[in-house]
């Protein structure tokens, strides 16, 4: 008996990096999470110890900013010019994946797996997006 090959759409490369955004905000957030069961981390954050030196207003912000970027790309992805969008995809997996390779040395397993899922992540946006399609309609 022969089976029908499984049906399938073709998706646009906006929707990938989309995803791919998504995928790599929840590396992120679990690397965050299972971070505080570090050992000393909660009592290193009650006193005072943020992740890039003393808290401050200042560092919790540009942290936040940090971390806010990827998520919104996942929505920008599917909304700016396909010129814009391209060129914020390869800048930023670029930049995010500088980010990830700088925090890994030293850390635990755990941080280090998600890590590399998230090089690999941020990698295959910047690929992604390097290769758009070229040709349909002018949208910019």
């Amino acid at each position: 008996m022969k089976v029908a090959p499984l049906s399938d759409i073709k998706l646009h490369v906006r929707f990938k990096l989309s995803a791919l955004w998504a995928s790599l905000m929840f590396c992120y957030i679990y690397g965050d999470y299972f971070g505080l069961y570090v050992p000393g981390q909660l009592q290193g954050m009650l006193a005072g110890a943020g992740p890039v030196g003393p808290v401050s207003q200042g560092s919790l912000s540009g942290t936040a900013l940090l971390l806010a970027v990827p998520g919104l790309m996942a929505f920008l992805s599917l909304v700016v010019s396909p010129r814009l969008c391209r060129w914020l995809n390869i800048a930023l997996g670029l930049f995010y994946t500088a980010v990830m390779l700088v925090t890994m040395p030293g850390a635990w397993w755990f941080y280090i797996t998600l890590g590399m899922i998230e090089v690999v992540l941020s990698l295959l946006i910047v690929a992604y997006a390097w290769r758009w399609p070229r040709g349909g309609p002018i949208s910019d």
